[in-house]
């Protein structure tokens, strides 16, 4: 009789362990990521030769890590205020930066970025060794871009230019396998269900996907009370900058009418929020609205920077202070040359 074989596996997942956020990131609190906690998988495979001294079942036990920290919508929904960046460089290193410095997201922006689905792959590498949950930010509000977008399995997707809920509820569509949506279906080899290994990522998909709509102008604005009605919009991204555009403002994102628009669309979204709790306020902060303003005003998510913002800030700062030691060294040079000439008309006389 021929000997067969047979592999058990064991599965303990982690405990969910997730520091909270009393504030955004500071140098007394950037430790946010807790270390992973292993899980183990044990084989069990008989002796398939004879001539094997032991006849014994043979157990080789190896252990592998998974994320211990929960996804963005569970904080949210937790009460925590998450604090993120823009990266559109599509830089892994400073992906990984980013995640190792406390972020609590990072956003991955196809829009306006240059990268394409390929350079997003190895960011995603980089936010998840890392432990930081990713969030892509897709260039049109498609089903094939969400289709894309959602297989490499971010924590986030986020569509831009919602401007109705007619809008909203396609975007929530393209997120949903049939019969309740139309995303296409490669959910057994696809990175989101991990390759197929996450055997339950059908029965979870949706709990674990954050589905943010942009509402950034002012056609959406007036329609914003519909848009977050919408089953299964979890999160409104308000989008100033855009809106202040589509309001005749493109030079003056801080004009008063602009910041009314925004400030009664925000009302109406923590409206829904104080009557259903089914979705979530989030906004990029602006030199004259800042992070701990747009956390004031009830924001639950907050993007306080993007990776070109802080390398473009710091590279001119940089240059400036090098250019203003050569003005002070010239100006010390002279002064030297000054006090040298009256020493020396001092002694002539």
């Amino acid at each position: 009789m021929a000997n067969t074989a047979t592999i058990s596996f064991t599965l303990t997942p982690p405990k969910p362990k997730t520091p909270t956020l009393s504030s955004f990131p500071s140098k007394s609190n950037l430790n946010l990521k807790s270390k992973p906690n292993p899980f183990s998988i044990t084989y069990t495979t008989p002796s398939l030769l004879k001539s094997l001294p032991n006849d014994s079942a043979t157990s080789i036990t190896t252990t592998t890590t998974s994320p211990s920290y929960r996804n963005l919508k569970a904080r949210l929904r937790s009460g925590e205020t998450l604090y993120g960046i823009f990266l559109l460089t599509f830089s892994p290193t400073l992906a990984e930066i980013a995640g190792l410095s406390g972020y609590d997201f990072v956003v991955i922006d196809m829009e306006h970025g240059h990268g394409t689905i390929s350079d997003t792959l190895p960011c995603l590498h980089a936010l998840a060794a890392s432990q930081t949950a990713a969030i892509i930010r897709v260039p049109e509000t498609t089903a094939t871009w969400a289709k894309k977008a959602l297989d490499l399995g971010p924590q986030g997707i986020m569509f831009p230019m919602v401007e109705s809920a007619k809008s909203a509820a396609k975007a929530v569509s393209f997120c949903r396998f049939p019969p309740t949506g139309v995303r296409g279906s490669a959910h057994p080899i696809v990175r989101a269900s991990s390759y197929g290994i996450d055997e339950g990522y059908l029965n979870n998909y949706l709990d674990e996907v954050l589905i943010m709509c942009q509402v950034e102008s002012e056609e959406g604005v007036k329609n914003i009370d519909k848009i977050v009605a919408v089953d299964g919009v979890d999160c409104i991204q308000m989008g100033p900058l855009d809106l202040s555009a589509s309001m005749g403002y493109l030079w003056d994102p801080g004009n008063k009418k602009v910041r009314e628009a925004l400030t009664e669309a925000e009302r109406k979204v923590l409206k829904r929020k104080s009557e259903k709790d089914d979705v979530f306020l989030s906004g990029f902060a602006l030199p004259f609205d800042g992070p701990k303003d747009l956390r004031s005003r009830g924001y639950h998510m907050v993007s306080g920077a993007s990776d070109v913002g802080l390398f473009r800030n710091a590279a001119v700062e940089d240059v400036v202070r090098f250019k203003e030691t050569l003005i002070e060294d010239d100006e010390d040079s002279d002064r030297e040359e000054l006090d040298k000439d009256a020493d020396e008309k001092y002694w002539s006389e």
